[in-house]
């Protein structure tokens, strides 16, 4: 029976920061699942890349679509690291948001990213080894008005993860949480970028860099990066 191939498991890979983690690790030679709600956007990124990027529809916040995923992925390739990149925002006060907005965020960010977690850390744990990536944003580290719902997701995350790391710890499991600051994505409002894009950070650059964190393979693990523009906060 042949071997297994390995695999990068990456959410939200149709834009943004998961776009660009998408290509830079199909560059270097790996296999990439791409998962995100918009699948024509996948098979775009799959007309460039190859045969290495494979374009699944998915919406994380669906726990069973996760699960039905993983057994996918799971059955043909070993998931060597996972990315939970895929997330939502708004912008409103937290008076102005409604409460299906609050749970869509929640559900997503949070709640999401927590069910492609459970489904891939069993088999991480059997044969100790692996890496998950989560990325955050600053608003773990800095109060942002107008980010309420969001800010509760991703602090949520952090704790959930940070936690976990400790728990993993005799299993040779990366637990791995990059904050990115202002970074030039489709997330922003047009009038925010058409501002503040050339002051924002570039998905490649993060992208680069996050390779470069899970290439590294000694017993040394960076586990909580904040990155910020050189010239700090819009």
């Amino acid at each position: 029976m042949a071997e297994k191939k390995k695999i990068i498991w990456i959410t939200g890979a149709s834009a943004g920061i998961g776009k660009s983690l998408a290509e830079v690790f199909v560059n270097h030679g790996h296999y990439v699942a791409g998962t995100a709600r918009r699948i024509d956007k996948l098979n775009q990124i799959r007309e460039t890349l190859g045969e290495k990027f494979v374009p699944i529809e998915l919406d994380i916040s669906n726990k069973q679509s996760v699960e039905k995923v993983f057994v996918q992925l799971n059955s043909e390739f070993v998931i060597d690291a996972l990315i939970s990149n895929a997330g939502i925002t708004s912008f409103s006060k937290a008076i102005e948001d409604s409460l299906e907005t609050v749970e869509n965020i929640i559900q997503t960010n949070l709640l999401g990213s927590i069910y492609t977690i459970k489904n891939v850390l069993p088999k991480m744990i059997e044969r100790k080894d692996g890496t998950i990536i989560n990325i955050l944003s600053v608003v773990t580290q800095k109060i942002f008005t107008g980010s309420s719902a969001y800010s509760a997701s991703k602090s949520g995350l952090l704790a959930y993860t940070q936690v976990l790391r400790e728990e993993l710890r005799d299993k040779n499991i990366r637990v791995i949480n990059v904050s990115p600051g202002p970074t030039a994505t489709d997330i922003w409002p047009e009038k925010a970028l058409n501002k503040y894009s050339e002051r924002m950070m570039t998905t490649d650059a993060i992208a680069n860099l996050i390779y470069k964190i899970y290439e590294e393979k000694s017993n040394l693990v960076a586990e909580e990066i904040v990155l910020r523009p050189i010239t700090g906060e819009l």
